[in-house]
């Protein structure tokens, strides 16, 4: 049966007022805004509104005022946007204020919304107030005045200070200061014994320097949870010594040595000279020899008793020189 033109338009109408209602409720967060009055938190539709064209999420401004108020705290929606426009976490702040608020630590927004936009866990620094945070330190090493290394490791318990939390040192600081205070008791302790003995001398000193000054911590404790023995640095850096000294002697002997081989050396080459001239000297023996014959210096009788005398010395020489060679050999190995 068809239907008449009046009837259409009757169910356009209704297909179209849907339509309409199911985008304004999309729009309009109108569950939300119910919610909100249920929860006693005065809040126009318009707001809800103006918060989708400013491309705010209205569910993440709502839920946390709404569980603000009910904790008692009063914080207004402006400084809730204007947080979340600023890319903070509005949830964490608004938990953080409640739980300082239980806890009676005077925290503000404005402070709680600084230290989250600082990049620092505002909701974790508040409970880390109330429950003191331990950190525990690596092996740290010192030596003593005797050369002996104490490795120590200490528990450290603070406490956040919420004063400081912004532009306050972290964890990293902290270990670092201690670390710096263990190394320097250990070196100024004369013998090792004496760390070992008394541990708590480490934590008492390291506590009087006010190691947590300018960081975002305020230490409770240091407590020393384990004292080792390490290597003999004063033996072993004795050693390396000696063995330096050693090889600069053996550097210096061998320098001495090598100009005694070039002396040596040198000497020989200069005896190898001597003997050139010597042995210059006496080619020109003959030629005088010679020379004397021929212009009458001398006579061939002369000349005769020389050749005899210097035939006697060469026979001595040989007579004293196997005589010489019959001792050695008699004498006892």
């Amino acid at each position: 049966m068809p239907l008449d033109p009046g009837t259409i338009l009757v169910l356009l109408a209704i297909v179209a007022g849907i339509i309409v209602l199911a985008v304004l409720l999309t729009f309009v967060p109108v569950m939300l805004w119910i919610s909100a009055l249920a929860a006693g938190v005065k809040i126009g539709i318009l707001t809800l509104i103006g918060m989708r064209l400013r491309r705010v999420i209205p569910s993440r401004i709502i839920n946390p005022l709404i569980k603000a108020r009910k904790a008692g705290i009063e914080v207004g929606i402006n400084q809730l946007e204007s947080h979340y426009l600023a890319g903070g976490n509005v949830d964490r702040v608004v938990n953080a204020l409640i739980a300082a608020h239980r806890a009676n630590i005077e925290l503000t927004f404005e402070r709680c919304a600084a230290i989250d936009l600082a990049g620092r866990n505002v909701l974790e620094a508040v409970q880390m107030s109330v429950n003191p945070k331990v950190i525990e330190t690596p092996f740290i090493a010192g030596v003593a005045m005797n050369g002996i290394e104490v490795k120590a490791k200490a528990r450290i318990t603070v406490r956040a200070n919420i004063e400081r939390l912004v532009g306050g040192a972290g964890e990293e600081t902290i270990i670092a200061r201690v670390g710096e205070g263990i190394v320097s008791t250990i070196g100024s302790s004369d013998h090792h014994k004496k760390v070992l003995e008394n541990p708590d001398l480490i934590s008492q000193t390291v506590l009087a320097k006010g190691l947590d000054a300018g960081t975002a911590f305020e230490i409770l404790s240091i407590d020393i949870a384990d004292v080792d023995i390490g290597k003999n640095i004063g033996a072993e850096l004795q050693t390396e010594q000696a063995e330096a000294d050693k090889k600069i002697a053996q550097a210096k002997a061998e320098e001495r040595r090598a100009m005694a081989v070039a002396s040596e050396q040198e000497m020989k080459a200069r005896v190898q000279e001597m003997r050139a001239k010597v042995v210059e000297a006496e080619a020109d023996v003959p030629l005088a020899m010679a020379e004397a014959l021929r212009t009458g210096n001398i006579g061939v009788m002369d000349y005769m008793n020389f050749k005899n005398i210097e035939s006697d010395t060469d026979m001595r020489g040989s007579i004293g020189k196997m005589t010489t060679d019959k001792k050695d050999q008699q004498k006892p190995e």
